[in-house]
């Protein structure tokens, strides 16, 4: 999905940064303060959950989800933890 996102975003001139997993993705955006962050929340280690949680603690950066669950109480778990908006994944 990485792969996808960075093939979709980086023609149209966005800087892309990746993260494989939650601590890096938290350290990547006190780094680079990005403008949105797309959330992926199957993350291994501490999951996108854990992520959001942690990252709503000290940010208002948007968070879009991009998830293969389809059940709504995934989504409104997303949403209730901060996140901006929830798509899911083809």
């Amino acid at each position: 999905m990485r792969r996808l996102v960075r093939a979709v975003a980086e023609p149209q001139g966005y800087r892309v940064v990746e993260a494989e997993n939650a601590e890096t993705g938290l350290s990547k955006a006190v780094e680079c303060k990005p403008d949105v962050i797309i959330l992926e929340m199957a993350l291994p280690n501490e999951g996108g959950a854990r992520f959001l949680e942690t990252l709503r603690e000290w940010s208002r950066t948007p968070v879009l989800v991009l998830s293969e669950r389809t059940d709504a109480d995934a989504k409104v778990s997303a949403l209730d933890a901060g996140a901006s908006d929830y798509l899911t994944k083809p």
